[in-house]
Order: structure tokens, then C-alpha cells, then sequence
């Protein structure tokens, strides 16, 4: 990716009980806290180090938790107060105040996000055909959302983790006149089916030998 397009991934400390807590209902907290460095890390395996990107976390205390994933060049920063929506327009208003600037927010529960899925992104930004870009979740919520200025509308009156929120965005949108451009639809892994789908996979075999489930116990 040649232009400097902005990527924030919202990430979660790896502890036990506080990621994945839907797969821990089948997994138990240990295990879905490992399967979540799995997603990770297979997710950042996949981005190229040059890459502008700032992994925004929660809590605010974890950042000795969140070092271990990042690369040269990529920092980290506290996603800080308040609900989903507040936290993601604050994140594109501190990059994108007082010179707008491409930038998109990807989450951490979809592991197969890959470089040409950003390049798009930045096509439709860079090229102006879109003032928004989403990335549809099979369950009903997105995976990426991308703005070249901060577009407060598209964060509030939200009802957060249904499966109506990318329709509630697309209506935010579509009633303040943004223009907006879909990319291709992915799937966010947050049931016993959805993890198990993806450990069927030839590659998430080879990735559990290197993931850093470790990175818990570093820290647990």
C-alpha cells in the first residue's frame, strides 16, 4: 500500500474472562482467551509491518499486554471512555482533526482480513468515490468502517453487538447524504461454530504452533 491511509485495529487485552465471552460460554475463559491470540495474530501475520497502523486497546491499563503485537513503526493507544460508538468516532476525530485524512477501524474478531481488502478501502477513499466505507459482517454488523473526515451520525443512536447494526449505519448514512461503497462480506468469529469453522481450516493448524497464547501467560 503505497498511500498513507490510516489503519486503528480496536483490540482487547488478551485476559481471560474479558475477550470472547460468548465463546467462553463453550470453551471456558482460558481457552477462548487463547483462541482469541489466534485470531490476532493470525490477523497481524497477514499486514505488512510498513503499513500505517495503531492498535487501540482496552482497558486503558493494558498496554504491557498489547506490546508483544506490535511491529516497528505501529504503536498503541487506550480506546478510553464510553460506549462502542464514542470510542470509534474518537479514534478517526484524533486522526483525521484538524486535516481530514483516509483512515478505517478494523476489529479484532475477524482474522481474515487481508491487504487487498485495505487496498479497496483506500481506493474508495482516495479516489472519492465514497465519504464512507463498510465492511459487512455475516452476523449482521461490519468488520471494517472507513471515513475521510469524522462523520459523528454514523456512531450514534446505534444498538450495539445486534445484527442490525450495519443496516443502522447504512440508514445514518443514507439520511446525511454520504455516499457509501461495501466490500466484500466477511465473518466475525464469535460462536462455538465460528471458532470451530476456523480451526477446520489447513492454515490455523500451522498458526497454533506460533500463536502467542503466550502472550497471556506472559502477563497471567
Amino acid at each position: 500500500m503505497n498511500r498513507p491511509l490510516q489503519i486503528i485495529l480496536f483490540a482487547k487485552a488478551p485476559r481471560p474472562g474479558f475477550v470472547k465471552t460468548r465463546l467462553a460460554k463453550s470453551l471456558g475463559p482460558d481457552a477462548a482467551c487463547d483462541a482469541y491470540c489466534q485470531m490476532v495474530s493470525k490477523l497481524l501475520q497477514q499486514l505488512s509491518p510498513s503499513i500505517s497502523l495503531e492498535i487501540r486497546f482496552a482497558p486503558d491499563d493494558a498496554e504491557s499486554e498489547i506490546q508483544p503485537w506490535l511491529k516497528p513503526g505501529w504503536s498503541a493507544r487506550p480506546q478510553g471512555e464510553g460506549s462502542l460508538g464514542e470510542r470509534l468516532l474518537r479514534a478517526l476525530t484524533q486522526h483525521q482533526t484538524p486535516n481530514p485524512t483516509p483512515c478505517v477501524i478494523i476489529g479484532s474478531d475477524c482474522p481474515d482480513i487481508e491487504p487487498v481488502d485495505l487496498d479497496d478501502a483506500a481506493d474508495c477513499l482516495f479516489n472519492g468515490d465514497a465519504d464512507v466505507v463498510l465492511g459487512p459482517a455475516k452476523d449482521g454488523g461490519y468488520w471494517l468502517i472507513g471515513t475521510n473526515t469524522p462523520h459523528p451520525t454514523l456512531f450514534q443512536n446505534i444498538a450495539w453487538s445486534t445484527d442490525s447494526v450495519l443496516q443502522q449505519t447504512l440508514s445514518a448514512a443514507n439520511q446525511a447524504g454520504l455516499k457509501v461503497r461495501l466490500l466484500r462480506e466477511l465473518e466475525d468469529i464469535d460462536t462455538l461454530e465460528d471458532w470451530r469453522r476456523f480451526e477446520a481450516r489447513p492454515t490455523s493448524g500451522q498458526l497454533q504452533s506460533t500463536n502467542p497464547g503466550s502472550i497471556r501467560n506472559q502477563f497471567g
